[in-house]
């Protein structure tokens, strides 16, 4: 009988210790958990910073290719199968706003994040993208952002996806003078921005 209340006693205690140690390791895997919220949140927020910035950055881009093309240019669009009554359904549009040339001015757009730089907020700690070379080659104020390579590759990479994936939208935007095409893009099209993205890119 004595043999078996020991052994008892050393089963409850193991019992109780195997219950501490559970107790000890959630909490110490809450810790853990709480201190990488911070990070994964952050991470998050400069996720889309980036992507907010690529897409802005492309609608920049893509004016400034489309403002270098005489607007007098023309190029005939239609069929050039002759109708019936011996008429073809050709009509001449601008070249700069044609999709042919918006798609050739999209296969190249997203090389010019190599020419952008990181901007952050130090009140909000939010991320935005500038231009850091200029397209004439003079000399342009840098102390507003700072060049990074992992920053410019992200640029482009983010960039590249959302041509991918908005090339239909990209081409109905651009094919017909719009105002404000970064925030219907970037904004209310694909919610690629959200509201505290928007002023200090402009600003910049």
């Amino acid at each position: 009988m004595l043999w078996n209340s020991v052994e008892k006693r050393d089963v409850e205690n193991t019992a109780r210790n195997l219950c501490k140690m559970r107790e000890v390791a959630l909490v110490l895997a809450s810790c853990v958990f709480l201190c990488f919220l911070p990070s994964c949140s952050q991470a998050a927020r400069q996720g889309q910073d980036i992507r907010c910035g690529a897409c802005r950055a492309l609608v920049d881009e893509m004016e400034w290719a489309i403002s270098q093309i005489d607007p007098k240019k023309m190029i005939q669009t239609g069929s050039f199968r002759i109708n019936p009554d011996g008429s073809q359904s050709i009509r001449e549009i601008p070249l700069a706003r044609s999709e042919r040339n918006l798609l050739e001015l999209m296969e190249n757009v997203c090389e010019r994040m190599e020419d952008y730089g990181e901007h952050k907020d130090s009140l909000t700690n939010r991320h935005s993208y500038l231009r850091i070379k200029s397209r004439s080659g003079e000399a342009m104020d840098l102390s507003e952002a700072t060049l990074d390579s992992r920053v410019t590759s992200s640029l482009k990479f983010a960039c590249e996806t959302i041509v991918e994936q908005n090339e239909d939208e990209i081409i109905e935007f651009f094919a017909h003078e719009t105002d404000n095409v970064k925030d219907k893009l970037c904004s209310k099209r694909t919610d690629l921005c959200d509201h505290a993205l928007k002023i200090p890119h402009d600003e910049l």
